[in-house]
């Protein structure tokens, strides 16, 4: 029986494993749930269905409301960012899943791994904000890092078997978004629906925005240098909009090894939650005659220019890499707010970028002080409202 705890139990991709858990109840148990508390319906009802042992919260406004709800024995409450991290350090389990969008995963993932537990890492914000201390302190604990993004799952398991140092490059795909075929004139008008219409994969409204400026896709190639131990020159960026091919890893010897399947997050979830063994899938399988052809293209950095941004802040290294996240995510939800339109979010990323003062990446708190700063920065150059920032590092 694997212990598991869910930070970001009511997004999706913390929804899917839980779902999955039910499919699996011999081999998975819920120890613990955190969220964020803006739908306290829902949390109440996975606490009902899974009974964990203890449950965070990141808004205090939603605990009093699942106290109420939950029928005793309730599990016990953790709250705010702090609640969050102890759930994460705390509660026994063998693995966590850590799929809470955005800065605030940083803090309890890096819990999490500190305190020996294996992390299936779904949201890249940590490792894109601080991969060089996250892999650290994963090698320090001895604990594992396991890629649930279907790409870096995909890359990872075809690493397996196979020498590091006789990898020529990682080819990580991308679908393109929803304009992939958009002329760059008509980028200016696209509306919030029209970036929240994936072709492809169902996902969150911020991720869903990401993919669409490609921004998605920059972060990944931060993540994947992290992940893999990989310079950022030798991962390239390949466009694949049937989204069957979920990444490439290209030996010294002109090999190619794919991993395909069909679009569905549970499949690289499950793996990652019961590595290194995999569990018979209950759901739709691949069937190639009925793909079409699959074909590749180059990403387009003049429409998207985050993609390029992204690489711009790799190899500025230090905490540049923490500004471009905390610039993305404020943009993000002032587009996705109506406050700016699309073009505006690469515009203010490479304001940030260009502004804010890149430091070195010294410890967690140093990388929490630029997030701050950069996102009190950004907000700042925002049309008068309510601040768009989301996913505050919580310190």
């Amino acid at each position: 029986m694997k212990r598991v705890t869910v930070l970001g139990a009511t997004g999706s991709v913390g929804r899917r494993a839980l779902e999955l858990c039910t499919q699996f109840t011999d081999v998975f148990r819920i120890e613990g749930l955190a969220a964020r508390g803006s739908n306290p319906d829902l949390v109440v009802e996975l606490c009902r269905i899974h009974r964990p042992k203890a449950l965070a919260l990141i808004d205090d406004r939603a605990i009093d409301r699942v106290s109420r709800a939950l029928p005793h024995p309730r599990p016990e409450i953790l709250a705010g960012p702090r609640g969050l991290e102890t759930l994460a350090r705390e509660v026994d389990a063998d693995v966590v899943l850590s799929a809470i969008v955005g800065g605030a995963g940083l803090l309890p993932t890096m819990a999490a791994v500190e305190s020996g537990k294996a992390v299936a890492i779904a949201n890249k914000e940590p490792l894109v904000m601080a991969g060089s201390l996250m892999t650290a302190a994963a090698r320090r604990s001895k604990v594992p890092l396991l890629p649930v993004d279907s790409e870096h799952s995909a890359i990872f398991q075809c690493l397996e078997g196979h020498k590091r140092s006789q990898v020529h490059r990682i080819l990580l795909t991308a679908s393109g978004g929803p304009f992939r075929q958009t002329p760059q004139e008509g980028l200016a008008s696209v509306t919030v629906e029209d970036a929240l219409n994936h072709p492809t994969w169902k996902m969150g409204a911020k991720i869903t925005v990401d993919s669409a400026t490609l921004m998605n896709k920059g972060l990944e190639v931060i993540e994947a240098r992290w992940l893999f131990d990989l310079p950022s020159e030798r991962v390239q960026v390949v466009v694949h909009p049937q989204s069957i091919i979920h990444s490439m890893v290209e030996y010294v010897d002109g090999s190619v090894i794919a991993q395909l399947g069909v679009a569905d997050m549970g499949i690289p979830i499950l793996y990652a939650l019961n590595y290194p063994d995999r569990l018979p899938w209950p759901g739709e399988r691949l069937d190639l005659t009925k793909t079409g052809p699959l074909t590749f293209e180059e990403p387009d950095v003049e429409r998207f220019p985050c993609l390029a941004l992204a690489r711009q802040a790799l190899t500025a290294a230090g905490c540049a890499p923490a500004i471009l996240n905390a610039a993305n995510e404020v943009a993000v939800g002032a587009f996705l707010e109506g406050r700016i339109r699309y073009t505006q979010i690469a515009e203010l990323i490479a304001l940030a970028l260009e502004r804010v003062p890149g430091r070195g990446l010294d410890s967690i708190e140093t990388c929490v002080e630029v997030d701050t700063e950069t996102r009190r920065f950004v907000d700042g150059r925002l049309p008068a409202g309510a601040p768009a920032g989301t996913g505050r590092t919580g310190r």
